[in-house]
């Protein structure tokens, strides 16, 4: 690690070793605790401090520093959340007998509600996904994507690697992979199931046609030549970009985790339990879901200041 000592370095990269093998940390996650500990440990060490030898003061000095530099909210509470857990870390390997981050408290992260799409937009992407692209084949994966993402709530990363094998059979449920490798069973809708057993025969029709020119089966659902063998997420992140567009809906207001917002928020309008919805979506705290009952009291608040008789008046 360029620009910090070896001693600095040797104390990130232990940690991150850690937070792999022992919490099966993800590398977006890992790769983030990286650029903020480097960060610290540099501004420490042109401070004449490093992570071995600084104290509350110099901690509490690094986010004063962050906060002039103008950085967010949201970024000056993932620094020191990671500089807390780095001290834990060497508190437990003994590298240090004090945590000198512990008592300090951040700016807390500022909680924004969800964006979400009405039915209405929702089915203008379904509309785009079935017309849209230019060859046949391309419109029934997209359809195949686009009803599996809706009807489920699933990541965009547990939809691009979902096992074919997973899906053969008109399933009525089929099993997903989350984070952490934990796995939920989620329902199809029949829309979504239709879409699925049209995707499979033309995938398969594919797949053979590759295999009598000695190429090798793809095991993933959605596959692709590139070196992941599946759609990467960038991937359908432009394209559901690019059905926003051919559907008449705002790009800005379009992202695969806003399919995600949106099956929450029309189960929750339509009158689903919570906890059901915690288990379809796979959080482990049911704290997280509980931020689309905000999402439908926003949208509650919104229809009474607009629709209301009294909400004309002065």
């Amino acid at each position: 690690m360029s620009g910090i000592s070896a001693e600095a370095s040797r104390w990130i990269e232990s940690f991150l070793e850690a937070q792999a093998a022992e919490l099966d940390a993800s590398e977006n996650t890992r790769l983030a605790y990286g650029r903020d500990l480097i960060d610290a440990a540099d501004w420490l060490e042109r401070k004449n401090v490093g992570f071995q030898t600084a104290m509350r003061e110099h901690i509490e000095g690094y986010l004063i520093a962050c906060d002039a530099a103008g950085l967010a909210r949201s970024t000056r509470a993932r620094r020191l959340s990671s500089l807390k857990q780095l001290y834990r870390f060497a508190y437990e390997e003994g590298w240090r007998t004090d945590n000198p981050a512990i008592q300090i408290k951040g700016p807390g992260k500022e909680k924004s509600l969800p964006k979400t799409l009405s039915v209405d937009e929702v089915d203008r992407l379904l509309g785009a996904a079935q017309t849209s692209a230019r060859t046949q084949r391309d419109r029934i994966r997209n359809t195949c994507m686009m009803e599996l993402l809706y009807a489920t709530g699933m990541r965009v990363s547990e939809l691009v690697t979902l096992p074919v094998s997973a899906t053969r059979g008109d399933p009525r449920m089929i099993l997903v992979r989350g984070k952490g490798d934990k796995e939920r069973m989620v329902p199809l809708s029949p829309a979504a199931r239709d879409a699925l057993a049209l995707w499979i025969d033309t995938r398969d029709d594919q797949e053979d046609s590759a295999r009598k020119k000695g190429v090798a089966p793809s095991r993933f659902l959605f596959p692709s030549r590139g070196k992941a063998g599946h759609i990467t997420r960038h991937r359908f992140y432009m394209l559901i970009k690019e059905l926003a567009v051919a559907g008449g809906v705002s790009p800005d207001k379009v992202t695969p985790h806003t399919l995600r917002h949106a099956f929450a928020t029309h189960l929750l309008a339509g009158g689903a339990d919570l906890r059901a919805i915690q288990t379809l979506l796979g959080h482990a705290d049911i704290s997280t879901t509980e931020i689309y009952t905000h999402v439908i009291d926003e949208r509650l608040k919104e229809l009474v200041l607009q629709k209301h008789p009294l909400a004309e008046k002065d």
